[in-house]
């Protein structure tokens, strides 16, 4: 798979800086007094420089826990991969709970407490734009984690996937279990409109649907909520006197929430619906049937590219430049460089293949004793 070629190139980036970190040139003596004086004087604040940028704080911020990978998976993954970079180095870690201003908050004591570096996963954009200028005010660098952060030049570093593409797979995955029918109704469960991924993901959604199936309703979900999800749906049932053929969830917590709507009212079998993220326990609806399908994100090389830039810039170092592939996103004030990964469908078929095989998730995390069966169905046990 192309996530196991991107952690390949990790550890090699990895290798190469804590070799060029520990090769540094050792001083020598020298005939002329001043010159060497001069020399030996500029070697210690270089390796004052380089004691100081050892333990350097890299401010990791993450814009809410309702989402289950943010706390399961980034954090970790980024916390590991720094750690073993830089063992000295501090982590600042913080979670905004879907906070804009919790998160300016959050930024603000991560650059008083001397924050080297801001990998920022934004809870809305203008929120984000603010943190990201004050950010360049303080000559701090800033990794735009996920979500892109538009209009603003103070983001340096920009590490997700191709996020419309994300939303166009999803579109195109829920028409094929629709059979392609133009007429099939559709109800679009999308995510929060202050979220710009959530605008990718709901215009490359469009792009494969419109035109191609009947979108009957559809809501931008505020904060993401599997709550406010589940009352959407519900909505849309009681219009739609329960007719419908399928549902775009933008996330697989939006799907839980149309699932639980549906189950409510009823409705059996349940339509096919999308999600995204790969969630343990979307991953066991889809066993079960009751989700068609998610987009596996294939997290820890995400958390991982933005570590090692993370790294780099906290040591003052060039960060590699085929971490990026000379890929940049513009974001309406520059071209940011970018790490975009590939998105994956995930259904029942290629379960196996894809989440397991990667040890996203573990047999044992999903055939518990509630889907054992499903999983020997499905040819995983």
């Amino acid at each position: 798979m192309k996530t196991k070629a991107i952690s390949g190139r990790l550890a090699a980036w990895a290798l190469s800086a804590l070799v060029s970190s520990a090769c540094s040139p050792q001083q020598g003596g020298s005939a002329e007094g001043d010159k060497g004086a001069a020399a030996g004087n500029k070697g210690a604040a270089a390796g004052d420089k380089a004691v100081k940028a050892s333990g350097a704080k890299i401010a990791l911020l993450l814009p809410e826990s309702k989402t289950a990978r943010y706390e399961s998976k980034d954090r970790p993954f980024f916390e590991a991969k720094v750690k073993a970079l830089c063992p000295d180095c501090q982590i600042l870690a913080s979670n905004a709970n879907q906070d804009a201003s919790q998160q300016q908050a959050q930024a603000e004591a991560a650059l008083t407490n001397g924050a080297s570096v801001l990998v920022l996963d934004a809870v809305d954009s203008a929120s984000a734009a603010v943190i990201a200028t004050k950010a360049k005010a303080q000559k701090v660098p800033v990794i735009a984690y996920d979500r892109l952060v538009p209009d603003t030049d103070g983001i340096d570093y920009y590490v997700s996937f191709d996020n419309e593409s994300v939303g166009r797979l999803q579109g195109e995955s829920l028409l094929k279990a629709l059979n392609n029918k133009p007429t099939a109704r559709v109800v679009m469960i999308n995510g929060a409109a202050t979220d710009n991924n959530g605008i990718l993901f709901k215009k490359g959604a469009h792009s494969a649907l419109d035109g191609n199936a009947q979108v009957v309703k559809e809501y931008d979900t505020p904060d993401w909520s599997p709550d406010k999800a589940q009352d959407e749906m519900t909505q849309a049932l009681t219009a739609l006197n329960n007719q419908l053929d399928g549902v775009y969830a933008a996330n697989d917590g939006t799907a839980g929430g149309a699932i639980a709507a549906m189950k409510a009212a009823g409705i059996k079998p349940l339509p096919p619906v999308t999600g995204q993220d790969a969630e343990l326990a979307a991953v066991q609806r889809i066993l079960l049937g009751e989700q068609y399908m998610t987009v596996y994100k294939a997290i820890k090389p995400q958390a991982e590219a933005a570590a090692v830039i993370a790294y780099h810039l906290a040591m003052g170092k060039p960060v590699p430049t085929d971490i990026t592939g000379g890929k940049t996103v513009n974001n309406g004030k520059k071209d940011v460089p970018s790490v975009l990964l590939v998105p994956l469908a995930v259904t029942k078929e290629n379960l196996k293949d894809t989440v397991i095989a990667d040890a996203f998730w573990t047999k044992e995390q999903i055939c518990t004793a509630q889907y054992a069966e499903a999983c020997k169905a499905a040819g995983i046990l």
